[in-house]
């Protein structure tokens, strides 16, 4: 399978992507770190929008426009948040990068970025994190390879290292 995994330490609101991926809280009406920053970013018609949707479930994901952002969609998805391990934590995350990938497959997106879900005040452990995204969409892609290029967005030279490690490992296998 051609490379289609990459890594960026950037600002996931500023990508030209057909879909960002929102790491939000169950409410999709915004909060801090990426959801506050992507919300900001496409202005209040995406509030709007999600006040419509009654909210998402751990592990799953909705579909939203991108109103003001370069990306034509948002696709918000709810992590787990880490409670040690021992809670289905690991499942929740995966389902989030499959139900993201699983709904922008169905929307024809080609190019899609996700942030580090659950890394951030939901405290996932990012080695954990990006081993589970990396593994996740590796497989999906085995499967589906109509997509273009899926980016892992970082925060940071610590973030970005360790997802590329995650996706180094994958394409060793």
């Amino acid at each position: 399978m051609p490379i289609k995994i990459e890594v960026l330490d950037a600002d996931i609101t500023t990508l030209h992507v057909d879909a960002i991926v929102n790491a939000a809280n169950e409410s999709l009406l915004g909060g801090g770190g990426v959801d506050g920053a992507i919300h900001r970013a496409a202005g209040p018609k995406l509030l709007e929008e999600c006040r419509t949707i009654g909210g998402c479930p751990t592990g799953e994901a909705r579909l939203t426009r991108g109103y003001d952002l370069p990306a034509k969609f948002v696709i918000h998805t709810v992590g787990p948040v880490w409670d040690g391990g021992g809670y289905g934590e690991d499942d929740l995350l995966a389902a989030c990068y499959r139900h993201s990938l699983s709904l922008a497959l169905r929307h024809k997106v080609r190019t899609i970025a996700f942030p580090a879900i659950s890394t951030g005040v939901y405290g996932f452990p990012m080695d954990r994190a990006a081993r589970i995204a990396a593994n996740e969409t590796y497989r999906f892609l085995e499967t589906y390879p109509e997509f273009d290029r899926v980016i892992f967005c970082c925060f940071g030279a610590d973030a970005t290292r360790v997802y590329c490690e995650a996706v180094q490992r994958v394409y060793e296998r």
